[in-house]
């Protein structure tokens, strides 16, 4: 596995839009079912599954001040920088371990909530990845994502440059084996995996780039604006 050689406590070039990434733009349609299930259980204990740098998984875990998040990723290499996130920002409730979405290490009901974040795009078998989701999260609990979807990536003026960049964005990930439309199929993903329809909330959200600094973040990162969203209550 290739290693970094960038120091934990400084971000990568490519990580500076990761990282701009907190629960409060990057999952706030799960947000409002923390804050209702904290009230009645303030220990609860969340997984972040492909944490990255962390940044998410830091803020979700001061949402629940009183509860444990386990943030994990496939790369190795990038567990140190999430890390150096939680020290820098006081966070004490939150560990980063390797794992691999397909085998979660966990027993089956160790978790109330397990949520991921543009992860399931990059997937051969995302709805083999959901039902490791669903495996370890407790009844009653619930499975949380946030993906984005490339075809609905809006540019103005649309510079010739952009556009190529922008396919080339959807060729890698098609590349790769995941699916470049992964927000909108969150749904048939979530019934393969075997979820009854009755159990899941969809929704959408966008994320515009127009300030001067947004535009210089986006012009440097693979940057998908709009986002679909579902939760699963695992009854």
């Amino acid at each position: 596995m290739e290693q970094s050689n960038q120091e934990p406590g400084v971000p990568e070039p490519q990580q500076i839009h990761m990282e701009l990434r907190t629960a409060e733009n990057s999952a706030a349609h799960v947000l409002p079912k923390l804050h209702a299930m904290k009230e009645t259980n303030p220990h609860l204990t969340l997984l972040d599954v492909g944490s990255g740098s962390g940044t998410i998984s830091v803020t979700l875990a001061k949402v629940i001040p009183d509860g444990y998040v386990t943030a994990i990723d496939v790369n190795e290499a990038i567990l140190p920088r999430a890390r150096a996130n939680a020290e820098m920002a006081g966070i004490t409730n939150i560990e980063f371990q390797l794992g691999d979405v397909y085998q979660l290490p966990y027993a089956d009901a160790n978790f109330d909530v397990s949520f991921c974040h543009q992860m399931l795009t990059h997937l051969k078998e995302p709805s083999d990845a959901l039902r490791e989701m669903i495996r370890v999260t407790k009844p009653g609990g619930i499975i949380a994502a946030r993906e984005g979807d490339l075809e609905t990536e809006c540019i103005w003026p649309e510079l010739p440059g952009l556009i190529k960049f922008h396919k080339l964005a959807a060729s890698m990930i098609k590349a790769a084996g995941g699916s470049a439309t992964g927000g909108r199929q969150l749904l048939p993903w979530a019934l393969k995996a075997g979820v009854e329809r009755e159990k899941i909330t969809l929704s959408y959200s966008t994320w515009s780039y127009d300030t001067p600094s947004d535009k210089k973040t986006w012009c440097k990162s693979n940057v998908i604006p709009c986002r679909y969203e579902f939760e699963i209550n695992n009854d």
